[in-house]
């Protein structure tokens, strides 16, 4: 018996889901016990320097990265959902002291797997502005649109291109633009497709 792509696709993705949760998973605990070790040295007055705030700032960034990446890469199973708490939590975190800035204006609660391609379309968002900007995240009832604004972006249209699956050549995809080529995946196995629409000040990802 052959299994079909679409088959494949899903397994695949499955483990890749697995293999993002195994690691922040075991990456997360050892994480918390550094900053719950700094803070027992704060209280207790034996380091209060810089030092000390360099390394609260490290793990409070590490923490929130690792929180975005869970979402973004980690398993998405049917009937999963995230609250809009948990979500807002993520993107302050990470938005701290960012370029990249995110405005999620969705309501209520939502599909876990959605999420999950929304926060990697989000990523693609950061890789294309290193120089600041603002990403908004609107479900409508067509389905999702995430709308980057920004004075520049960096081109990218080999990336994007992957992303609308216009694209296969993997060639020369290099590990910080993995999400171009895992959110086109993510979004065949929820019977979407992404349309990127591009302009000199803004780019739009509707799925």
């Amino acid at each position: 018996m052959t299994t079909s792509p679409v088959s494949q696709t899903t397994d695949t993705l499955a483990l890749l889901g697995l293999l993002g949760s195994r690691i922040c998973h075991d990456l997360i605990s050892p994480l918390g016990a550094i900053g719950n070790g700094i803070e027992l040295l704060a209280m207790s007055g034996a380091s209060t320097g810089p030092e000390t705030a360099l390394i609260e700032d490290s793990v409070r960034n590490a923490n929130a990265r690792i929180r975005f990446f869970r979402i973004a890469f980690g398993a998405a199973q049917p009937g999963q959902f995230l609250s809009r708490r948990d979500v807002l939590s993520v993107i302050d975190d990470i938005s701290k002291g960012a370029r990249v800035t995110f405005d999620w204006t969705v309501e209520g609660d939502v599909p876990r797997c959605e999420a999950r391609l929304a926060f990697l379309i989000m990523q693609c968002f950061e890789t294309v502005m290193p120089f600041g900007g603002t990403v908004r995240i609107i479900n409508h009832p067509g389905g999702w649109s995430v709308i980057g604004a920004s004075d520049r972006f960096r081109e990218e249209p080999h990336l994007w291109a992957l992303a609308e699956h216009k694209s296969e050549d993997l060639s020369d995809l290099k590990a910080a633009d993995l999400h171009f080529a895992l959110a086109p995946l993510v979004a065949q196995e929820l019977e979407r497709r992404l349309e990127v629409t591009r302009k000199p000040d803004e780019i739009s990802v509707r799925f």
